[in-house]
């Protein structure tokens, strides 16, 4: 796959040109995200209602059309928290990486958990990659940079960032408990099935289908009543991929796009954080539609 090109999900559609005045260095690059987007849970502030559901906007063009709706200034403008669209951490990564793309640079969603907020927790996230030209980079676009995290959030290390197949591997060895990983320690979401289906999730942003961590799909389901052995394949080959293997790369890429149980299909469901009832979206028409 070209990282380098934008996929349906970075594509900043009409607002391209938003994207020329961005920085093009890193730091420079992360604190223009930081003023664009709020946190839903984590920001300070409560939000409700329609600004809450920003949170579901699954496309770069969507989140940059909330966004001029409502201040209609140029991208590194200062914005008040209160008027920066409602998102997660899906959002300042694909953000980030809609903007480097946009540059000509290559690069990529990662998913998995982080152990860097919480002790003893580890938290569902996703952060940003971009090729330097000799390796692939870690960037958290959400964090400010600072020594209280212990490594650099804009070059992150092996550990603080461990992606879900490398957590799925820990998990099945008995190494990782399933319950210490989920979206907060407060919330029953959490657990080995959740591991898995961050696998799949993993799959996807890998070729490009950069999708809500809430959207399923497919296999995905809530609890491993299932034959894992499909899923434990895939983190190896996830997991060798990472490492360079370009084998396991080809094989990842034609299992992801042969096997309809991988790959989202025309429409996905969507079990949203705000409280609604889950529904579903054509991808095409980016539409909400009956579920037959």
């Amino acid at each position: 796959m070209d990282y380098a090109t934008h996929t349906a999900y970075s594509d900043p559609g009409r607002y391209a040109e938003l994207l020329d005045a961005l920085p093009t260095d890193i730091p420079g690059l992360a604190k223009a995200i930081q003023n664009l987007l709020i946190h839903y849970r984590g920001g300070g502030i409560e939000f409700t209602g329609e600004r809450l559901d920003e949170v579901n906007n699954r496309w770069v063009e969507a989140i940059l059309a909330a966004d001029q709706r409502r201040n209609g200034i140029p991208l590194t403008a200062p914005r008040a928290p209160e008027d920066r669209v409602v998102g997660c951490c899906r959002d300042y990564a694909l953000l980030f990486v809609s903007a480097l793309r946009h540059q000509g640079v290559p690069a990529r969603t990662r998913i998995g958990f982080a152990s860097c907020f919480q002790p003893g927790w580890n938290a569902d996230h996703v952060i940003a990659e971009y090729w330097n030209g000799d390796r692939w980079v870690r960037v958290d676009a959400q964090l400010e940079p600072g020594e209280h995290w212990g490594f650099d959030v804009q070059d992150i290390p092996a550990g603080p960032f461990r992606s879900a197949a490398e957590v799925w591997r820990g998990f099945r060895a008995g190494e990782i408990d399933g319950e210490t990983c989920g979206v907060d320690p407060t919330l029953p979401i959490r657990g080995g099935w959740f591991i898995r289906d961050y696998v799949w999730l993993q799959l996807a942003h890998l070729h490009g289908d950069e999708l809500l961590l809430w959207d399923g799909w497919g296999a995905m389901a809530d609890d491993l009543d299932m034959d894992l052995t499909p899923t434990d394949e895939l983190a190896a080959l996830l997991i060798a991929a990472d490492a360079g293997d370009d084998a396991a790369a080809t094989k990842l890429h034609d299992w992801y796009r042969t096997d309809p149980e991988l790959h989202p299909g025309q429409k996905i469901m969507v079990h949203s954080p705000t409280g609604i009832a889950p529904y579903w979206i054509d991808l095409g028409t980016r539409q909400k539609v009956p579920a037959n």
